[in-house]
C-alpha cells in the first residue's frame, strides 16, 4: 500500500510539474508586442537621421518607413542582424537592437502617416502597365499581384506596402534583386520578377509606385 501511495504521489507531481512547465513554455512563446512609444524614443535617438521624422526621409535613396506593416519591418531588421540581409548602413545599425526594440520600432512606424509622393507622368503611365498587368511576352509578373492594386502590400505574408515609396529606392532596390545583391526575398520571389525587368521597366514602374497614394 505504502509502495503504491508512492509511486501515485510520484506520478502525480511529475504530472503537475510537466503541466506548469507547458504553462511557463507556452508563456514564453507567447507572440510578443510592440511599444510604439518606445519605439517612437528609440527612432527618434538613432532612426530619424536617415529615414526622417516618423519614417518620412528625405533622400530618396533611403527608404520611407512610415506606414509600413510591423511585419515586414521585423523581418527586414532580423534578416539584417542575422546577416541574410547585407547593407554598409544598415547592418550595424540592426545588429545592437534587441527583439523587443525591433518590435518596439515595427509599432512604431506602422501607425505613422506616409508622405505622399509625386510620380513623373509619361514614365508613370508606362509603369503602370508593368505594376497592373505585367509583361506576358517576358513574363514579368504583376506588382499588383503580391503588392495590391494600390500598393498596400500583404501584412501576413510580409509582402510590403510600397504606395508612395520613393522611387530612387524602388529602382535601386528592383536593381539590388536582378542581380541578386539581394536575396532576402521569400521562395525567391522579387529575385525571380527582378531578373525579367529592363532598366525602363524598372524605372517606369519605379515612378508609378511613388504616385501610388495608398
Amino acid at each position: 500500500m505504502v509502495k503504491n501511495w508512492l509511486i501515485t504521489v510520484t506520478v502525480a507531481t511529475a504530472l503537475v510539474s510537466g503541466a506548469v512547465q507547458a504553462s511557463e513554455g507556452h508563456q514564453a512563446a507567447a507572440p510578443q508586442v510592440g511599444d510604439p512609444q518606445a519605439g517612437e524614443a528609440k527612432a527618434n535617438g538613432v532612426c530619424i537621421a536617415c529615414h526622417g521624422p516618423q519614417g518620412n526621409s528625405i533622400v530618396p535613396l533611403w527608404p520611407k518607413l512610415a506606414g509600413q506593416h510591423p511585419e515586414y519591418i521585423v523581418k527586414q531588421l532580423m534578416d539584417f542582424k542575422a546577416g541574410r540581409r547585407a547593407n554598409e548602413q544598415m547592418t550595424p545599425m540592426a545588429m545592437p537592437l534587441t527583439d523587443q526594440e525591433v518590435l518596439d520600432l515595427a509599432a512604431y512606424y506602422a501607425t505613422q502617416p506616409k508622405a505622399p509622393g509625386a510620380a513623373d507622368p509619361e514614365l508613370a503611365s508606362k509603369g503602370e502597365s508593368i505594376y497592373r498587368w505585367g509583361n506576358p511576352e517576358t513574363g514579368v509578373p504583376a506588382c499588383s499581384g503580391c503588392h495590391g492594386p494600390a500598393g498596400q502590400g500583404q501584412s501576413l505574408a510580409k509582402f510590403p506596402r510600397i504606395s508612395a515609396q520613393h522611387a530612387d529606392y524602388t529602382k535601386q532596390t528592383l536593381e539590388h534583386f536582378r542581380g541578386a545583391l539581394r536575396a532576402n526575398d521569400p521562395n525567391g520571389m522579387m529575385r525571380g520578377a527582378a531578373a525579367r525587368l529592363s532598366d525602363q521597366e524598372i524605372a517606369a514602374v519605379s515612378q508609378y509606385i511613388q504616385g501610388l497614394s495608398q
